[in-house]
Parts: C-alpha cells; sequence; structure tokens
C-alpha cells in the first residue's frame, strides 16, 4: 500500500495538545469502539485512530493473505503510521489483538512508546503444559468450523458471548462490525490470533505497561473474559514492566 496506508487504514488524527495517544481496536471490530470515551482524551491530547487492515470498514482487497499470516505485518503497519505522522513518543492503548500488536512494536521500536496499555490482552489463548490459556485445540476447531459452516449463525451466537447479552446495544454494535468483515478474513485473522505465543518475548519488552481483563471500550467488553482473564492478566503483570 505504501504511501496510500494512511488512507486505506481510515487513519485520523484529532484532539489537540503535547501528548500523543494512539487507540487501536480490537478482533472484529473497527475504529468507532473508541467513539463513547474519544471526548474524553480529545481535550488534552492528539489522538490517533485508524482500523486495522482486517477491519470491515477497511476495503478487503487491501488484505494480502499471503502478508498478514502472521502478527509482524500489522506491527509494520503501525510503526509506518507512527514515522508518517512523525510520532517521536506515544501512549499506546491497544484492545484484543491490538494489545499485542502494541507488544511487539514496543520491542522492536521501544523509543516510541511511553506507556502500553492493554486491553484483554492474551500472550497466548491456547492451553499448554502448565498454561491455562482457556481454549483447548479441539475447542477452536469447532469455532473455525462454525464460521465456515454458517458465519451469520456464528456471529449471532458469538456477539453475546463476547460483549455480554445483558447490554443489547453492544451486541448490535459488536454484530454489525463483526458482519461488515469478510468471513474469509475474518477465519484467517482468527486462525492467526488463536495461535499466538507471546510467552518467549514478554520478558523483552522495556516500555511500562497496564494489562487490563474483562474492560468496557464504550459499551463493548473484552473478548478473552471468555477464556482464563484474571489468570492471562496476572501472567502480564508478572512479565511486563510497570
Amino acid at each position: 500500500m505504501g504511501h496510500s496506508l494512511l488512507e486505506a487504514l481510515n487513519v485520523r488524527v484529532v484532539g489537540s495538545g503535547d501528548r500523543i495517544l494512539v487507540l487501536a481496536h480490537g478482533f472484529g471490530t473497527d475504529q468507532s469502539a473508541w467513539q463513547r470515551i474519544l471526548p474524553f482524551f480529545v481535550r488534552d491530547h492528539r489522538v490517533v485512530l485508524y482500523d486495522l487492515v482486517c477491519a470491515g470498514s477497511v476495503n478487503p482487497d487491501y488484505f494480502d493473505f499471503r502478508r498478514y499470516t502472521t502478527l509482524d505485518a500489522y506491527v509494520d503497519d503501525l510503526l509506518y503510521i507512527l514515522d508518517a505522522l512523525r510520532i517521536e513518543r506515544c501512549t499506546y492503548v491497544g484492545h484484543s489483538i491490538s494489545a499485542t500488536i502494541g507488544i511487539l512494536a514496543s520491542i522492536r521500536r521501544p523509543e516510541l512508546f511511553t506507556k502500553l496499555v492493554l486491553i484483554g490482552a492474551s500472550p497466548r489463548f491456547l492451553n499448554d503444559k502448565n498454561y491455562h490459556g482457556g481454549f483447548e485445540q479441539s475447542e477452536i476447531e469447532k469455532v473455525f468450523s462454525a464460521m465456515e459452516a454458517n458465519y451469520a449463525a456464528w456471529v449471532n451466537g458469538f456477539a453475546p458471548l463476547a460483549v455480554g447479552a445483558d447490554v443489547p446495544e453492544a451486541v448490535r454494535e459488536f454484530s454489525r462490525t463483526l458482519f461488515n468483515m469478510r468471513p474469509d478474513i475474518t477465519l484467517f485473522v482468527s486462525r492467526t490470533v488463536f495461535n499466538i505465543d507471546l510467552r518467549g518475548v514478554l520478558g523483552l519488552v522495556r516500555t511500562t505497561s497496564g494489562a487490563e481483563h474483562g474492560a468496557h471500550v464504550g459499551y463493548r467488553r473484552s473478548p478473552p473474559h471468555l477464556s482464563a482473564p484474571n489468570l492471562l492478566a496476572q501472567e502480564l503483570r508478572r512479565a511486563l514492566p510497570r
């Protein structure tokens, strides 16, 4: 995408102030996830918002299945945006997959980040020996099969579980952004996300970090509360500098 990346990913800079805040949305959403909290930050921050390339708000033709096989390409996108905007230091707030992207970006370019705020982050979603991520491989494969068999039915079942059926407006909004995604892209990204394992690199993070679980982004709860939120947050807090 080159120089057109800022336009392709709907990059916006709003607000005023000397401090830079980057808000990066999670899986299945887009930058509209921040709309209810954004007014509280624009008073004294320049806020950078963008959409992940997999988001339904981005032209799906930009999604290169060969390039986005790992999260490294998403990290490349984030760092390109920061460099293109000539941002030298920022506070980064990442939700879900973007929390992971922020961790990896801070390892690669630690001088860019003053603090990481990680919402619904997980170093690994799959259970392993002496580690409880919350999911068995067989369970995840059933999820993938459900997505392939009937995407609409999967969205209608997953959205209430992810954000809480007791918040119908959040269910409608999350369903909207999931339906905006092309199903094959959703499945591809899901496989990427559920196969990550950051346990070996968390010790490389030098940026001050805070990990939160089950947090609300506007009305939205963080999907990893479906797995093992307390254990995952504890794992991150032990490994990351504070």
